[in-house]
């Protein structure tokens, strides 16, 4: 077993960077940080590239959930990341599922990326 963690980086490929960067720092309340050094451009979750962490990139969005889920960690209770995700444009599409470190629920994001509203149980 390892003690470190197991994924440390996504990228999540959308249509439009900025609009797409305003929907993820309005349901998770991140610092989204644009970088254009690259390639391409990437807007990144955080500033701080200490942590496992991620990014959106343009590319070809899942189509309807079609591709691997990112659960991702909401910064207060489940249910205010629900309707903040539907505030923002995305499709919540399951109920509240409730796991051994927590509890989530399966949304889409505006271009069909699937990922999971992720609530941790409190310690």
């Amino acid at each position: 077993m390892t003690d470190h963690p197991i994924v440390v980086w996504t990228e999540i490929p959308v249509s439009d960077l900025n609009k797409a960067a305003r929907f993820y720092a309005e349901v998770f309340g991140w610092q989204m940080k644009r970088d254009d050094a690259g390639p391409n451009p990437v807007v990144n979750f955080t500033a701080a590239m200490s942590n496992a962490s991620g990014h959106l990139y343009p590319g070809k969005p899942a189509n309807n959930g079609d591709g691997p889920t990112v659960h991702l960690v909401l910064p207060d209770k489940l249910e205010d990341g629900i309707s903040r995700c539907q505030k923002a444009g995305g499709t919540v599409i399951s109920p509240v599922i409730d796991i051994p470190p927590g509890r989530f629920a399966y949304a889409l994001d505006p271009d069909g990326n699937s990922i999971g509203l992720f609530e941790p149980k409190a310690a």
